[in-house]
């Protein structure tokens, strides 16, 4: 398995999937057994079942679909680092979200753990980086 092919598809399915809130895409390149942190400070989200149901509550959120830029993966060993930018739009308005999801992968190239770590601002910022 190479990790960074994993780590690439799996940028590049958030990236199609967020905007077109395909969750299955998402579930798809996690494992079985995997776990979601979407935040440090709440319980994770504990196999397929557990990220779709996280996923379809985040998507029913947006009045508009996001927009959302992904960077090319750091890697090392099994693990990877995406850099991520989204531009959402809720019924309280436009936010941008930028942050960074640390992975994990199982032999087989999916998704074993994954802890995502963002801020949040108010309005729409535009993509940085040439993204």
């Amino acid at each position: 398995m190479d990790v960074r092919e994993a780590a690439l598809r799996w940028a590049n399915t958030w990236a199609a999937a967020w905007e077109g809130q395909n969750a299955e895409a998402i579930v798809a390149c996690q494992a079985e057994d995997g776990v979601h942190w979407s935040t440090p400070f709440a319980a994770p989200h504990r196999g397929r079942d557990g990220l779709r149901k996280y996923l379809r509550d985040a998507f029913a959120s947006e009045v508009e679909p996001t927009r959302a830029r992904f960077a090319e993966p750091v890697v090392e060993g099994d693990q990877a680092a995406v850099e991520y930018w989204a531009l959402s739009r809720y019924e309280s308005g436009p936010l941008t979200i930028s942050g960074c999801t640390m992975l994990r992968f199982n032999p087989d190239g999916l998704v074993s753990e994954s802890r995502d770590y963002s801020f949040v601002e108010s309005g729409h910022h535009p993509f940085p980086f040439g993204w």
